[in-house]
């Protein structure tokens, strides 16, 4: 059923965490002991099971129907969201 979360997927990203978790020390032992970009790959690859992926997300307005004002509000938002990073 759409909408629904998958027991086995939470179940398998869950014991993931559990195992993370309770080898957290050995882990990062191990970590330290790769090559830098071994250790980028097996760290993105374990991300993927502990954090959702994002999606981009596109909007398409169209200018022309939009006031000054609104307008104004779209620039000032997207100054102020970049300002933030």
């Amino acid at each position: 059923m759409k909408g629904t979360p998958n027991v086995v997927t939470s179940n398998l990203r869950g014991w993931i965490n559990e195992v993370l978790n309770n080898n957290r020390t050995q882990f990062e032992k191990d970590l330290k002991r790769l090559e830098p970009y071994q250790r980028v790959v097996i760290f993105e690859k374990m991300l993927a099971y502990s954090t959702p992926k994002l999606q981009s997300v596109e909007a398409k307005i169209d200018l022309n129907l939009l006031t000054d004002e609104q307008i104004d509000v779209i620039i000032n938002e997207i100054t102020n969201n970049l300002s933030d990073e």
